[in-house]
């Protein structure tokens, strides 16, 4: 099994928001900002080739939007999701499976793209079953009053008239060497996979954990929309971690792709972070 991060560019968010209650004199000490309070983000996915199968999970904010909905997100970096992949060798239409872990349009954005004419939608992977939870799809389809600006039907129904949509409903595996389990504090359903790569799991953490600075166990965000039962699924998550050396993957992290945790005095805390390969 090969594990190789996606790099799609990197979006703008306002620190308070993604670090809730924690206290601005705290958070920038491990993550910076800018005079304006912007914090720089990533929106790293990750491609996963088994066999004949080859996997991606997220696929970033897509370029579907329009000027005046980016302007709020100050998109930057030099490397896109089109770009990246032509790396790897992979083209879109190699893609076996598209893991959605949840909705919201900085995760499933490329998820779809703009037929030739532009006239209607197509999915930019053509030939991928498409993987997200029956919850989180219920929910982003129904959504509510606060989340509602993060989920764009464009992203999502054209999946589901493709007739290529899967929808999980209980934990398992549903794609060999990879176990889905699902959460619920940042967004109902959200899909995490636990990778088996070469006797280790790496966990693609998505928004259950954005990313490294956001290991001390109050460190939520306002984006959650239940930050208690955020609490409980970290309190969860973490001890399956402890107990099984998990390496978890960031989406969100600009300057680290994956991490291993260890238990302190302090509560549970980053023991060392870096490139993924320096894990595997």
């Amino acid at each position: 099994m090969k594990l190789t991060p996606i790099e799609t560019g990197n979006l703008k968010l306002d620190g308070g928001a993604m670090f809730g209650v924690v206290p601005k004199v705290m958070w920038s000490k491990v993550y910076p900002a800018d005079e304006n309070n912007l914090a720089n983000w990533a929106m790293r996915c990750l491609l996963i080739e088994n066999g004949d199968r080859k996997i991606l999970i997220d696929n970033g904010i897509g370029n579907k939007q329009d000027e005046k909905f980016l302007k709020h997100y100050y998109l930057n970096g030099e490397e896109t999701l089109e770009s990246s992949l032509e790396k790897t060798g992979i083209k879109p239409e190699d893609i076996t499976d598209m893991v959605i872990t949840h909705m919201h349009f900085d995760h499933c954005g490329g998820s779809v793209k703009y037929n030739n004419d532009k006239t209607g939608y197509e999915l930019a992977f053509p030939n991928a079953t498409y993987w997200t939870s029956k919850k989180q799809y219920e929910w982003a389809t129904h959504p509510n009053r606060r989340e509602k600006a993060s989920f764009l039907k464009e992203n999502i129904i054209p999946i589901e008239e493709s007739g290529q949509l899967k929808m999980i409903e209980d934990e398992g595996e549903y794609i060999p060497g990879i176990i889905f389990k699902l959460y619920y504090g940042h967004t109902d359903g959200q899909l995490i996979p636990h990778i088996k790569a070469d006797g280790k799991t790496v966990v693609y953490m998505a928004d259950l954990m954005p990313s490294a600075a956001h290991i001390p166990m109050p460190w939520i965000m306002s984006y959650d929309t239940r930050p208690l039962q955020t609490l409980k699924d970290r309190e969860r998550f973490y001890k399956e971690a402890l107990e099984n050396d998990y390496i978890l993957f960031f989406e969100h992290d600009l300057y680290h792709e994956a991490a291993i945790l260890e238990d302190t005095p302090k509560g549970v805390r980053v023991k060392k972070a870096g490139k993924l390969k320096q894990f595997l």
